[in-house]
């Protein structure tokens, strides 16, 4: 084979075999294959895109091309979750150990935020003590014991993603269905779980805009789990505005403890509630998601989900007293109340909008290198379908000490253009927009 004629190839709309896709990509990561040559390719598939055999041919190429994780010495259906990523995204938080708490056995690997907000690490990070850092085996083995455990991506887990997500992010082609789908998937199949249930965000505040084009990735990656072996399920959820109140890593901690104690916004209660209702569906311990709801919730109403948030904090050697004493967590001093300067019913809160501020809080990475700052962020009082007043505050800011006048200033004129106000009464939004399973929408 020619890299040349496979190029060629997917420039001109045919098909690529199994046995070539598998011979670019074991290319690529030995070395054999240069950048420029995979670019070449990558814009191909842009252009003319993949079939579903394609698709899964290129996921699995890329699970095989390092290191994979078995869990077969947990007992149990083992499913994992995954979302595309939005502004104040804490499911992961809430929805971990409120499954375990259920009796299905979660070993999660989540990753570190760049951009908006921090990632599922960062957030967890900002409990003090708590370590994210754990082996194999160490994950098995807390998992066997506690039924739960999250921890950072191993460093040889699908290396062929890393190399060519970064070669896509430089060369215009992080925009491509198949490559999108075979990147997520190949990571979660790669960490072993059983079954899948994917969160698929659309809307302002998240990479799919469209809620069309959120639902032919959600049928895409459903396709590539179920052709894997995988049962995989999809929720395709609304990121218009950012879920909860709590943006930032320390507020959103505090958020999820709230939310265990049945004390949380409704939106991420509820979204919570969807997601883990389908794990515990594909786990077998349910036989329809809405009653798995039911079930979750009680576990929220009698303690037990808190209870196992913290049996996990404490097994990862944080301070498990945070999920008693909030002011255990990093916090600011300065707070700063943001005033609406109009009145009527709120029609729009941009996510994206709210995201970037508190990014410029140092709430997020604008950088990989980038410091982030656990304690700093914003927590919104009020959202979309919401009336307020002249005057009345919206949002308030927790920024540290130090933060200029000019920076605050920023901030505060960037939230409120976030909000985008209605005379007459608006609805509050549709939290999530449907599913998609092995059978369709």
């Amino acid at each position: 084979m020619r890299v040349y004629d496979l190029i060629m190839k997917k420039r001109n709309g045919a098909v690529l075999s199994r046995a070539e896709i598998e011979y670019l990509i074991t290319g690529y990561v030995d070395g054999s294959i240069p950048d420029y040559q995979m670019s070449a390719l990558a814009m191909a598939i842009c252009f003319q895109g993949m079939n579903d055999e394609e698709t899964l041919n290129l996921t699995m190429a890329m699970v095989n091309s390092g290191d994979t994780i078995s869990l077969q010495e947990i007992a149990g259906i083992k499913v994992d979750k995954h979302s595309t990523g939005g502004v104040g995204d804490t499911t992961t938080l809430v929805l971990i150990p409120l499954v375990a708490a259920a009796g299905v056995p979660v070993a999660k690997l989540s990753g570190r935020g760049l951009g908006h907000t921090g990632g599922t690490l960062d957030k967890l990070e900002s409990i003090p003590g708590f370590r994210t850092e754990m082996t194999v085996a160490d994950l098995i083995a807390a998992v066997k014991s506690i039924g739960v455990a999250v921890a950072g991506q191993t460093g040889n887990l699908v290396p062929a993603d890393k190399m060519l997500y970064a070669l896509r992010d430089v060369t215009a082609t992080v925009d491509s269905k198949p490559l999108i789908a075979g990147s997520i998937m190949s990571k979660k199949l790669a960490a072993g779980a059983d079954a899948l249930v994917l969160d698929v965000k659309a809307g302002d505040g998240a990479f799919l805009k469209s809620r069309e084009e959120a639902f032919d990735l959600a049928q895409a990656m459903v396709e590539i789990g179920n052709g894997a072996g995988r049962e995989t399920v999809a929720v395709v959820t609304n990121m218009d505005q950012p879920l909860g109140r709590a943006v930032g890593n320390a507020l959103e901690v505090e958020e999820a403890i709230l939310t265990l104690r049945g004390e949380g916004p409704p939106d991420l209660e509820e979204l919570c509630l969807v997601l883990g209702g389908w794990m515990l569906c594909l786990a077998g311990k349910i036989p329809d998601p809405e009653e798995g709801k039911a079930v979750l919730k009680k576990l929220i109403e009698n303690g037990a989900a808190l209870r196992k948030f913290k049996e996990m904090i404490k097994n990862q050697y944080g301070d498990d007293a945070v999920t008693e004493n909030l002011a255990l967590l990093p916090h600011t001093t300065n707070k700063i109340n943001v005033k609406a300067t109009g009145e009527g019913y709120i029609s729009r809160l941009r996510a994206e909008v709210i995201g970037v501020a508190a990014m410029t809080l140092g709430a997020g990475r604008e950088k990989k290198d980038s410091i982030m700052d656990p304690a700093v962020g914003i927590i919104l009082e009020k959202k979309a379908g919401d009336r307020i007043s002249a005057g009345e505050t919206i949002a308030v800011v927790h920024a540290r000490e130090e933060a200029g006048a000019d920076l605050i200033a920023s901030v505060d004129e960037m939230i409120r253009s976030a909000y985008e106000l209605h005379d007459k009464p608006v609805d509050k939004p549709t939290l999530v927009f449907g599913s998609v399973d092995m059978k369709g929408r």
